[in-house]
């Protein structure tokens, strides 16, 4: 910000200002509206208060996590309890088969654990590491390639 210094050869009456505060995430600033600043310096100010708008609309936002880890499934009898409670509820529920090792894997999980905070009241995400499951699990959802995401709409069998 600068300042303005006395000079003989500006007239005093310019100086006459409206001072105006502006709160933010710095904390308090002072802008001079008078017709010493030119248009540069009001522009400076502009953005700031856009700044501003900006900021205190997306502030309800900050509260919503931006990631939530996805419940997982450890066997058959957890899975036909998700499967009666989404039916119970009517929500559908997506199921991310995945290995640890998996490269395809690893890239999609953060991008479902994104969206499962996004669309946490609406839908419920599971996943399932098909190594550490029973084989039985893994043959009842009929995996075979990673990963799968089973989407079920209508809870029943997935």
């Amino acid at each position: 910000m600068s300042t303005l210094a006395p000079n003989p050869q500006i007239p005093y009456r310019n100086f006459h200002h409206k001072k105006q505060q502006l709160w933010g995430i710095v904390g308090c600033l002072s802008s001079h509206n008078s017709h010493g600043i030119g248009d540069k310096e009001r522009g400076k100010w502009k953005k700031v208060k856009n700044m501003e708008l900006r900021i205190g609309g997306s502030w309800s936002d900050m509260f919503s996590p931006s990631s939530m880890e996805m419940q997982p499934i450890e066997d058959c009898e957890q899975l036909d309890q998700i499967l009666a409670q989404a039916k119970h509820l009517s929500k559908p529920i997506i199921i991310h088969w995945m290995a640890a090792w998996c490269r395809k894997c690893i890239f999609l999980k953060p991008k479902l654990e994104k969206m499962a905070a996004e669309y946490d009241s609406k839908i419920k995400f599971y996943c399932v590491d098909v190594n550490r499951v029973p084989k039985a699990l893994v043959n009842r959802g009929n995996i075979s390639k990673m990963p799968t995401i089973q989407v079920t709409l209508k809870p029943g069998n997935p």
